[in-house]
């Protein structure tokens, strides 16, 4: 049976003064203790052990309980606290050092302290209440944390570290200095919470943490909305994160599952893996973000299935030394190019679909820059579908393109290699190899464009086999300068234009053509400039016509003869 007390400043039958004489009279007597307070203000340290809880008599807040300085309730065995305020400073204001304690319409207000702290091996439950300036501290403990509000801590908001298993659920943070909730070398699961303004990462896994996300909603924040480093695991399910420097960051080895969440006007990036990072992206979708809406680079390692980009700057890029697949992506709307590999990244990309950007691909890096992609279409891009320069190698197979500029372009040292895929509607050439770039195609089909089809520049090599060019405005193709290579078992249809402006230097088998192919004159080669060495006499590296040389005299008199035989 339940011992009750009665704590009151104004006295009265039976009443304790204070909490500390209800309690060391319920210490006396050894049973489980019920201490009733009625309104007002204590200035007490209480000290609470066994089975007893604190209930304020009146409305939740009634009862302030407060120190000056340091810690305000220290908790040891089966403790309730129910509709108490306590204010403490410079200490661990509400700590619980064996057992439990439940804290319930409590509101605690922690000036350059913890707010609450939950020491190893002990039990802490947080309902309906609501901290201010402290953090929740569970240390190597088991927590709850329901319906609570915490409102601009110093420091992080929740912390949970060394061990420590705790759930927050259907809770109110904002304002931290630092994160919203840290899981660090610990356990959590963080479901249905809101949180805003912190000045760090909302939600920080770290030490090899495992966190869970749930159907949370993160805004305004002044770095990442959710970061998992230091081979950290966990999920992110359900998850809408708005106007955070980064949406979800994954750094140095760890490894996240994230599902079905939005990242919506991120300053720099919705998805960013770095630094050894892995993890695995699915249905998710990514809005106006600042910079780059996927971003994978040093060594990150991302998979992403099912991601819908739209509006921003960039939508995927793979650089320095990255990898990454993406399957089931779909882009619209980009100021800038869809899909970028560079510097040493690899990108796997399948059943991609992009509308409404100026450019689609662009590959730019090393010979270890490489992009795979297939099943992909292309449409209305103001630039190209795809450009490959430098030393990268990207591979297209059943890749289309739609209304644009160029189809698919290739320069400087790059390979592009291209199977089953198909050009339509293009002003500028279906498929172009320029510098040294190479060209190999395989079952190309380009139509309607409104100039070439085909067309090497440069010291391009082309192998093109099996293809089609049709109604192509000047040429199905145009081989210029010094290109070379061969066009086999090609065709090339329409009434406009021409087969192909053949330079002498690809070889044309097996062409199935109605069209003239025209023989393109060789430029001229420019003659090499003259150089007189003038030693003892002069020496000339080519034949010259028409000099007049002079030397060892103090005057000269320069004299040419006309074509009429007069002198001048």
């Amino acid at each position: 049976m339940v011992a009750r007390y009665l704590v009151s400043p104004q006295g009265g039958r039976r009443a304790y003064p204070d909490i500390t004489s209800a309690l060391a009279a319920a210490a006396r007597r050894g049973r489980a203790a019920l201490i009733e307070i009625a309104p007002g203000r204590y200035e007490e340290a209480l000290t609470v052990q066994g089975e007893v809880q604190l209930a304020a008599l009146g409305d939740p807040g009634s009862v302030v309980v407060s120190r000056p300085h340091g810690a305000v309730l220290d908790a040891s065995g089966s403790v309730r606290v129910h509709g108490l305020v306590l204010v403490g400073r410079e200490a661990d204001v509400v700590g619980c050092r064996a057992g439990s304690l439940t804290v319930e319409h409590a509101e605690i207000r922690a000036h350059s302290g913890v707010g609450v702290h939950a020491r190893a091996n002990t039990s802490v439950t947080l309902r309906d209440s609501v901290i201010v300036h402290g953090r929740a501290l569970f240390s190597g403990a088991v927590g709850l944390v329901e319906r609570c509000r915490f409102v601009d801590a110093i420091d992080n908001a929740v912390a949970v570290i060394k061990g420590a298993h705790v759930s927050v659920h259907h809770s109110w943070i904002g304002g931290s200095a630092i994160h919203g909730v840290r899981v660090s070398g610990a356990r959590a699961q963080v479901t249905g919470c809101e949180l805003t303004g912190t000045g760090k990462a909302a939600v920080m896994a770290d030490a090899q943490a495992d966190l869970t996300v749930a159907g949370c909603s993160i805004t305004a924040v002044h770095a990442e909305g959710i970061a998992f480093i230091e081979q950290s695991k966990g999920s992110v399910d359900g998850t809408r994160v708005t106007d955070a420097q980064h949406g979800v960051a994954v750094v140095s080895g760890a490894d996240p599952v994230v599902r079905d969440c939005v990242f919506t006007e991120c300053r720099d990036t919705g998805i960013n893996v770095h630094a050894s990072g892995r993890g695995r992206f699915e249905d998710c979708e990514v809005r106006d973000a600042g910079n780059i809406a996927v971003f994978a680079t040093k060594g990150g390692a991302p998979e992403v299935h099912g991601c819908r980009i739209a509006r921003g700057n960039v939508g995927v890029a793979v650089t320095d030394g990255a990898r990454g697949r993406f399957s089931r992506v779909e882009i619209e709307d980009l100021t800038s190019v869809a899909l970028r590999v560079h510097d040493g990244a690899k990108g796997v990309f399948e059943h991609v679909r992009v509308e409404r950007c100026p450019s689609h691909v662009e590959a730019r890096g090393d010979g270890g820059t490489t992009a795979s992609i297939a099943d992909a279409v292309f449409r209305d891009f103001d630039m190209s579908a795809v450009e490959v320069i430098g030393q990268s190698r990207v591979t297209l197979k059943g890749v289309s393109a739609e209304r644009g500029t160029l189809g698919f372009g290739v320069g400087e040292e790059a390979q592009l290699f291209v199977d089953d895929c198909a050009v339509t509607a293009v002003s500028s050439c279906g498929a172009l190899a320029l510098g040294k770039g190479r060209l190999t195609a395989r079952n190309l089909t380009v139509t309607g464009s409104e100039a070439f089809g085909l067309c090497g520049t440069d010291s391009a090599r082309l192998d093109v086999v099996n293809s089609e060019f049709a109604d192509c405005a000047t040429a199905g193709a145009s081989f210029q300068d010094t290109c070379g290579g061969r066009m086999v078992d090609c065709s090339v249809s329409g009434t406009r234009g021409v087969a192909v402006q053949d330079n002498g230097r690809v070889d044309l088998v097996s062409l199935r053509t109605s069209l003239p192919v025209v023989k393109q004159l060789a430029k001229p080669a420019e003659r090499p400039a003259m150089i007189v060495n003038h030693y003892e006499g002069p020496v000339f590296n080519a034949e010259v016509h028409g000099a007049q040389l002079a030397w060892n005299n103090n005057s000269v008199i320069q004299e040419q003869t006309s074509e009429d035989g007069s002198s001048t």
